[in-house]
Order: C-alpha cells, then structure tokens, then sequence
C-alpha cells in the first residue's frame, strides 16, 4: 500500500500530496536536486503517476508559484483599505521586504527563477503573467494617485511604478540570497543585514518624499 492509502484517496488529494511532497523537497534540497523521481518516492508512488497529473517539473513549481502570489494576495488585499496613496506606497513596500524575509522560498520561486516562466512559455497561446501583471497594476494605481497629490511630478507613471518595483525587489533579492549578509559587518555601520534592508528601504521612500510638488 502507498502512503496515501491507495485507491481511497481521491485526484485532488493526490495532486495536493504531490505539491506538498514538491514544497517540501524543494525547502530541504533545492529546486535542482528535486526531481520527479524524488517526489514520487517521498508519497509512496512511481514517478509514472506524477505524469497523470503534472506534465513535468515545471508544471509543479507553476503550481506551487500560483500558491505563493494567493498567499501574497492575501497579505496585500487589506491594503487596499489604505486611503492616504503615499502611505498605501509605503505599505506595499513593507509588505513586499515583509513576506520575502517570512516566505524566502515562495519569493524566489515567484520572482528568481526562470521555471515559472518557462511552464507559461511552453502553452499553445503562451499566456501572459498574469500574477505580475495584476500586482503591478495595484502599484501602478497607486502610484497615479500619489502623482495626484504632488509626488513624482511630471514623470511617466508606469516607469516610476517599475523603479519602485525594481528597487525594492533588488533588496529584497540581495537579502534572501544573503548577499546583504556578507557586506554589511565591513562597509555599513550596522550589526545585521535585516536592519541594512529596513534602512535602505526607509531612505529610498525619504527620496520617493521627497519629489512632493506642494504647488502641482
């Protein structure tokens, strides 16, 4: 009998089991060294009935990258409550360093690596991302109000909305993949790469202040 107590268990606890052995495997050895072999054998099946459900390794890491932006969504949606834009700007930031420092493997399956991308490549109608797609719209629409009330005067909203996008994911890509780490102890005046994060964050939104026009 396989771990999953053989016919009884139904597709979707399957394909469930299937992702869970993926995220699991990918936390303890890496994306490289996961392979569908290993997946299988972690649940307790051949790797021919990986292929009933998935077409390839790529097909699970997209699956395990669309679990990551839903845990993302959630974790953003209650800023859409946030009424002051440049404070709805900031917010966004802190919430995009906050869930790379709590979820480091989802944010590099979503935002690093190549993987998701090839799976939405190898369609018939190669599709669009439409996770980034939808995260940068909230930022673009936040963005054109904060240029209501005075900020970035004049530029071209959907570049400012990618700079700032850019900018924020580049510390965040530098931390989660310890480059922060092994720089900050010789050439910043602080003891720990999370608090060179916090404070290169906080002076990018001073310079983001600091564009206000007051007399647009």
């Amino acid at each position: 009998m396989n771990k999953l107590g053989g016919n009884k268990k139904t597709k979707g606890d399957i394909k469930t089991a299937i992702i869970n052995a993926a995220k699991k495997l990918i936390l303890e050895k890496g994306f490289e060294a996961t392979s569908l072999r290993k997946i299988a054998a972690e649940i307790g099946y051949s790797p021919t009935t990986i292929y009933l459900y998935y077409k390839d390794k790529n097909d699970i890491i997209y699956a395990l990258h669309q679990d990551g932006f839903n845990l993302f969504r959630s974790k953003l949606d209650p800023l859409m409550t946030i009424e002051d834009s440049f404070e709805r700007l900031k917010a966004l930031g802190e919430s995009y360093i906050t869930f790379a420092k709590e979820h480091p493997d989802y944010y590099e399956l979503m935002f690093m690596l190549k993987e998701p991308m090839k799976y939405l490549d190898s369609g018939v109608d190669k599709e669009l991302w439409d996770n980034g797609r939808e995260l940068f719209g909230f930022l673009l629409m936040t963005v054109k109000e904060c240029q209501k009330e005075g900020y970035f005067y004049h530029e071209n909203p959907n570049h400012i909305a990618m700079q700032a996008w850019g900018s924020v994911h580049g510390l965040c890509s530098l931390y989660i993949t310890t480059r922060l780490e092994r720089i900050v102890h010789k050439s910043f005046d602080f003891n720990a790469s999370e608090e060179l994060l916090n404070s290169a964050f906080k002076t990018y939104i001073d310079l983001i202040e600091s564009t206000k026009n007051n007399n647009k």
